[in-house]
């Protein structure tokens, strides 16, 4: 065909478009292609040259753009969507049955087939939403049998089964303005609760930081009335057997160690740490609560005459603020001796000299002799749970000596951690006083050096009457940041643990300590004062898991340290390492079980605490207390250790004491218990 006068060029015409048009059919081509391609013969060679390193540029600008803002989704787990029809089953059944999974709750992390659809009631809003969640037909066949994978979890998947990448947000302190603070926590709130965001001019409460200590003392905030506290000693078998117990391990350290620390059982002598009385003080109000006078007035004359903070050791403000400066005040609530709370005062002075930084973050030592304050010889910073677990206890000091000056000081380190940067509202376990910048390399975890942060953002929240909104905001979004960044479930039955964030948050580590094992019980404390009623489905089921470390073990009781399986190919559950075999006499377990038990009324948590303390009774009871031992895998062998820590009286033993109780003793609408389980009242702002 001779194309020189013609009108067309010649273009490439697909044929399988045109497959059927061959035969004396005229093709129009295509005009769009031909103009751009004109346009582009036309360039010099330097303008095309120009052209495509332009769009070079972009595509590079673009992928470093979307690389480094990605951060992996955080979804609403469908398992938590159903946590209504959980929490009607889990009171029509009662218990958890022997089974690989929790009772109410059909976990289908592993359901293989189509495509599933999920219906659930959402409690704030009380609208219901569907969610898909997507097929996991991947089914390999396990010693003869068919069984489903487990998959590697996608975006949408808010309950990880394996370690997945985390990014870190780790920078420089945001500080923001009032009005941008209390903007930015409306619309925390509206994300968790999935309510509208209400204008700042609606609001009841700003919750500023700057408002914290406005009014705290004129209007005189009212408490709870101790008066209404009833007292009776041991009401059934199992508090007269708790009693004993107390009794027993009292007696002990009454003969060998009074007045020092703790008591060595087994070498029937006594051990100083800061030469305090530290298990006396601890032991104040579990006597007075189990009805033991005589004993309860002995060492209320010891603290009267004989503690004094004019010693030269250094003592760790966290320790010896939660346990002393906590056990004289809840004395004093539950008594009224005004001695109590001058000695309270007389040590809060010394200890608030800590505050006394660049940043307000404290210094984790003080020198009672000389009012002095510093960090550790080996380590710069401090323990980011110990500088944020002794508001409860200053600002009680405050509200009754009227002096603001040690809730102020207390306070600023609160307000001054809610301004840092967070990974999705987790922290890691140090903190420098000095910059008050968190060390962004460390662990983060609920357990050791990270538990009570989490714990004294509820408990603040609660003792000031839910009147400091960015407390609770900051609360709910850590929450939030254990589910989707922590939480994980073990392959073969599907328990629920909280693992740890290593290098930054990059790294996840299937380890959970006994300390996290106080989280069930602050989350159901949250959702008794209104908080979501999901957190109480999370509450019952890593309680589940807790219970199960003590179960499983030989002797009956749990390690220090525990270790989940989450491949598809483990045979067990967890299993625990030599090194961490051993058991403290630690309260925690307890403490949950009380919490759950006064909230939900279920008498399986009672039947489980009564296993442990058989437990403990067994094979930690010795001729003059009781010791830690260093193996719970070998119940003829345990290795007793020569220690009884003041907590186990202050804590672990009033935790069984009012778990068995057949009424309530403590409201817990009216009181809040500090970290060392010493109650102090809530004040109404």
């Amino acid at each position: 065909m001779d194309t020189k006068g013609s009108s067309f060029v010649s273009v490439y015409i697909p044929a399988s478009e045109y497959s059927r048009k061959r035969h004396g059919e005229t093709v129009k081509p295509t005009t769009k292609s031909r103009s751009i391609r004109r346009i582009w013969n036309r360039l010099s060679r330097m303008q095309k040259s120009f052209l495509l390193v332009m769009l070079f540029i972009i595509l590079i600008f673009t992928f470093i753009v979307t690389t480094t803002s990605w951060i992996p989704a955080d979804n609403y787990n469908a398992e938590f969507d159903r946590h209504s029809n959980f929490l009607q089953n889990s009171n029509q059944q009662g218990k958890f049955r022997a089974k690989p999974e929790i009772q109410g709750v059909q976990i289908d992390n592993r359901v293989g087939g189509p495509e599933v659809q999920n219906q659930a009631e959402r409690t704030n809003t009380g609208a219901r939403r569907e969610q898909l969640t997507s097929a996991r037909n991947d089914v390999r066949k396990v010693k003869g049998q068919e069984r489903p994978q487990l998959l590697k979890p996608a975006s949408s998947s808010p309950f990880p089964t394996l370690p997945r990448a985390l990014q870190p947000d780790f920078g420089d302190p945001v500080i923001e303005d009032e009005e941008t603070h209390n903007q930015i926590a409306e619309n925390i709130r509206s994300v968790i609760s999935l309510d509208p965001v209400i204008p700042l001019g609606k609001k009841k409460h700003n919750g500023g930081a700057s408002g914290v200590n406005k009014g705290l003392f004129n209007a005189g905030p009212k408490k709870a009335d101790s008066s209404n506290l009833k007292f009776n000693g041991p009401e059934n078998s199992r508090q007269q057997a708790v009693a004993d117990a107390f009794l027993h391990a009292w007696n002990g350290y009454r003969t060998y160690a009074w007045g020092r620390d703790n008591l060595k059982p087994l070498s029937q002598s006594g051990s100083d740490w800061f030469a305090l009385g530290l298990t006396l003080i601890d032991s104040l109000d579990t006597m007075y609560i189990m009805g033991f006078q005589r004993e309860y007035f002995e060492a209320r004359d010891w603290v009267e005459d004989s503690l004094n903070f004019d010693g030269s050791k250094n003592v760790n403000l966290f320790e010896t603020t939660i346990r002393v400066m906590g056990g004289l005040l809840s004395a004093y609530h539950l008594s009224g001796d005004q001695m109590f709370l001058k000695k309270a005062e007389q040590l809060g002075s010394i200890l608030n000299v800590a505050f006394k930084t660049p940043s307000g973050v404290p210094y984790s030592d003080v020198n009672l002799k000389s009012k002095t304050a510093h960090g550790p010889s080996w380590n710069p910073d401090s323990t980011t749970s110990e500088v944020t677990t002794v508001q409860l206890e200053f600002r009680d000091l405050s509200r009754c000596t009227k002096n603001p000056e040690f809730e102020q000081s207390a306070m600023n380190v609160s307000t001054h951690v809610h301004t840092l940067r967070k990974v999705h509202g987790l922290v890691p376990i140090n903190i420098n006083p000095t910059t008050g910048n968190f060390r962004s390399t460390s662990v983060i975890t609920l357990g050791a050096r990270g538990d009570s942060y989490y714990e004294y953002l509820l408990k603040q929240w609660i003792q000031t009457g839910k009147t400091i909104d960015f407390l609770k905001d900051d609360y709910l979004l850590a929450v939030e940041g254990m589910r989707t960044r922590l939480l994980q479930r073990t392959y073969k039955s599907n328990l629920t643990f909280m693992g740890e964030l290593e290098g930054g948050g990059n790294s996840f580590k299937p380890k959970m300590d006994h300390l996290v094992c106080y989280l069930p019980g602050t989350l159901a404390l949250g959702v008794l004062h209104g908080l979501p009623d999901w957190h109480l489905v999370l509450a019952k089921e890593l309680l589940y898991t807790c219970y199960l470390t003590y179960k499983r073990m030989p002797t009956g009781l749990a390690p220090e340290i525990t270790y989940f399986r989450t491949e598809s190919d483990s045979t067990e559950d967890f299993y625990v390492r030599s090194n961490d075999a051993h058991n403290l006499l630690r309260p925690e377990t307890v403490e949950s079980l009380w919490y759950l038990y006064q909230i939900t009324g279920d008498k399986m948590y009672q039947d489980w605490g009564w296993e442990i303390f058989e437990s403990f009774m067994k094979y930690t009871r010795n001729s003059h207390g009781f010791n830690s031992i260093s193996s719970v895998l070998d119940p003829n062998n345990v290795k007793p250790r020569d220690m009884m820590e003041s907590f186990f009286l202050g804590e672990t033993l009033k935790y069984f004491y009012l778990l068995f109780s057949d009424k309530v003793i403590f409201n817990l609408k009216t009181w809040v218990f500090n970290t060392e389980a010493h109650p102090f009242p809530v004040y109404d702002h």
